[in-house]
């Protein structure tokens, strides 16, 4: 299985490689302007970065093509995430309560494949000013935060999914688990 990395700048990115070589996954780093025709990808994984969308319409290199392909699983990490939510049709405002560090998680849909076998609550690791602020119409969440109200969600029909926050971080509860779920969708 390969499962390449996207690089939108995130401090963690490198990690988020480390952990899919861990579990055994062929991967690599790209930057995000990588064509998505060059990926020969069985799904991706989009890092966080420092930039901020709030107020802005910018592309993030050619992620957008990646998420318009409707067969490529994507699991979408903090500003990858909220890149997610605005290409969909939501909203991304800045936090009224930016999170940074150890936040408690409540998972609201546990039956979800990308929380299966997770429990309802968690301790995540957090590092983000921005938040989708209102979910894309076609999305569902699944699960939130005391300071934010849209930790992770995932596209109704599509294996799609975002994480506010950071499973590749070894403070983050279940986080590999959160990666071999997703990785259950990148079979075909």
């Amino acid at each position: 299985m390969r499962v390449p990395v996207i690089d939108n700048g995130g401090q963690w990115t490198h990690r988020e490689y480390r952990v899919l070589r861990d579990l055994g996954v062929e991967s690599v780093i790209l930057p995000n302007t990588t064509p998505r025709q060059d990926l020969a990808a069985d799904g991706v994984v989009l890092s966080g970065g420092a930039l901020s969308l709030e107020g802005s319409e910018d592309p993030l290199g050619v992620v957008g093509s990646y998420l318009e392909d409707p067969t490529l699983p994507v699991l979408a990490i903090c500003l990858g995430h909220e890149y997610l939510g605005r290409h969909f049709g939501g909203r991304v405002a800045r936090s009224t309560s930016p999170e940074f560090g150890r936040v408690a998680l409540t998972v609201d849909r546990p039956d979800h494949p990308l929380f299966e076998g997770i429990p309802r609550e968690i301790h995540v690791w957090a590092s983000h000013n921005d938040e989708v602020s209102e979910l894309p119409r076609d999305f569902e969440r699944l699960a939130h935060s005391s300071g934010c109200a849209v930790e992770a969600m995932a596209h109704r029909r599509r294996p799609v999914f975002g994480v506010q926050f950071h499973p590749e971080v070894e403070h983050t509860e279940h986080g590999v688990r959160i990666f071999e779920n997703f990785l259950k969708s990148c079979h075909r």
